[in-house]
């Protein structure tokens, strides 16, 4: 039997635990893991790089790449290059302070090779990457939301907030959020991947500026809808400032507004971040999805996933009805 051809979407820290977690979940169940990333960032790094070069922001697409670094110690030592920092040098305009040699990396070789997909995948070399990492499109995107309250003296106002960092930091609720320019291409390797998928997973991570983007690119939301894949959703552990006042149960119901036809066959909680779990409970089963709770937390206590114990409860339900 081949293996289970698994496709994780997201970006940022989220989708690092979850690729970290299904590292732990790869030899057992012999995954095939496929990372789409979200390309919405214009803040730090990311953001001077996009602006002065035009390029896709590299951030997320860097962070997935080292979470899928290999274990041999020249991997580890590579994904810890490109996780570098720089620091401000001194006195004076340090131009590469700030910047991750990761993101420096991408940027070059995606102006070197002209394909980022072909840039990728050269780096996950580097890396030795145990899975590919693809962009959900080859152009990047902006991200912009209608907001109520985003200024607190007008706690009623609707405005439009837009930039990816500017969503997720903002003080008001977000009532809708939408990309720029508005459907834009997906990167044809990743509807590819989504297609031939037994699992797509969403989650955890930013909702509004990392998982619900995905279901805004046409071609990709028409792939995911379309796909026999499984679909699993691990929820947060923890609402973030674009999701202050959304409870785990309105976090589902998110992804049905933007995707109705969008099926889930299990979301995966964790216990203690449910509290009660009948409303999630109802969330999920109005999706078609079984709730699956389990201790996935970092055991401090911490509003961190941790990846040997969230790849722990993947095992069973990935490796169901093989």
């Amino acid at each position: 039997m081949g293996g289970l051809r698994v496709v994780a979407f997201g970006g940022g820290h989220g989708l690092a635990a979850s690729l970290r977690a299904l590292r732990h979940c790869a030899p057992e169940l012999d995954l095939e893991i496929t990372a789409v990333v979200t390309v919405g960032d214009d803040g730090g790094s990311s953001g001077r790089l996009r602006a002065e070069r035009g390029a896709l922001p590299p951030g997320d697409l860097r962070q997935a790449l080292a979470a899928l670094a290999a274990d041999e110690a020249a991997s580890q030592r590579s994904a810890d290059l490109f996780q570098h920092r720089f620091v401000d040098g001194g006195p004076g305009r340090d131009p590469l302070a700030g910047h991750a040699v990761g993101n420096l990396v991408l940027c070059g070789l995606m102006e070197m090779l002209g394909n980022p997909v072909a840039a990728l995948d050269h780096a996950a070399g580097m890396v030795g990457a145990v899975g590919r990492v693809l962009p959900m499109s080859c152009e990047p995107v902006g991200i912009e939301a209608r907001v109520r309250g985003a200024d607190p003296r007008r706690p009623s106002a609707v405005q439009t907030v837009r930039g990816q960092h500017a969503v997720a930091v903002t003080d008001g609720r977000v009532e809708l959020v939408r990309l720029t320019p508005e459907g834009p291409r997906a990167c044809p390797e990743a509807v590819e991947a989504v297609g031939a998928a037994d699992w797509l997973i969403f989650g955890p991570g930013s909702w509004y500026t990392s998982v619900i983007p995905h279901l805004l690119v046409p071609e990709l939301a028409a792939a995911i809808v379309a796909s026999p894949a499984r679909r699993l959703v691990t929820l947060n552990l923890a609402n973030e400032a674009e999701t202050l006042g959304l409870s785990l149960a309105d976090h589902l119901a998110a992804l049905n507004w933007y995707l109705p036809a969008l099926g889930i066959d299990v979301v995966v909680a964790d216990g203690k971040a449910v509290g009660d779990p009948e409303p999630v409970h109802r969330a999920a089963e109005s999706l078609g999805a079984r709730l699956v709770l389990a201790p996935v937390a970092v055991p401090d206590g911490g509003p961190r996933h941790d990846p040997a114990a969230l790849g722990a409860a993947l095992v069973p339900l990935l490796g169901a009805d093989r």
